[in-house]
């Protein structure tokens, strides 16, 4: 890293990690700062709250806030916002999360399959008994045990477990 000029710097993360663009040339470093995370806290909370409103409560200028949020949107740390709906909104919709246990050789083709079924919402890698734990969302039952089935067909799955989530508490 001799010899980059660090007057340039702008930090991104991307894919877990932190990158910095120096002088036109891309560098690791380390995680998240204070300032992202609470950034994202206040977003997690109104993912529409106006960037006026983020840079008073951060007590920064708005140029700032506008800046952090274009960084963390194109590096793919804020990979977009949402709506959540009160759960009675939902009824209509089954959810269930599923441990999924692996004998597979080539993780990224199971991932690929796994994401590629319209009812797996997110897929995360885990410890413990199980190595993914997917969340799925049908909207009705057959649908549901479909989209196990398919889960339970794939090359590789060597065992899943489902639990319905009823309701949040």
């Amino acid at each position: 890293m001799a010899g980059v000029k660090h007057r340039f710097a702008h930090e991104l993360l991307v894919l877990g990690c932190r990158l910095r663009y120096q002088s036109g040339q891309i560098v690791r470093g380390g995680a998240l700062d204070d300032f992202d995370r609470r950034l994202i806290a206040l977003l997690r909370q109104d993912g529409r709250m106006p960037v006026a409103v983020l840079a008073a409560k951060l007590q920064v200028s708005r140029g700032t806030i506008q800046k952090r949020l274009d960084r963390l949107i194109s590096s793919g740390a804020v990979r977009g916002f949402t709506v959540r709906t009160r759960q009675e909104l939902d009824e209509t919709v089954l959810r269930a999360v599923m441990g999924v246990r692996t004998t597979s050789k080539k993780p990224a083709a199971l991932i690929k399959a796994l994401n590629g079924i319209p009812e797996v919402v997110s897929l995360y890698t885990t410890n413990g008994v199980w190595d993914y734990i997917a969340e799925l969302r049908a909207e009705s039952l057959s649908d549901l045990d479909r989209a196990l089935r398919e889960v339970r067909s794939i090359d590789g799955v060597a065992s899943t477990e489902t639990s319905i989530l009823l309701g949040a508490v």
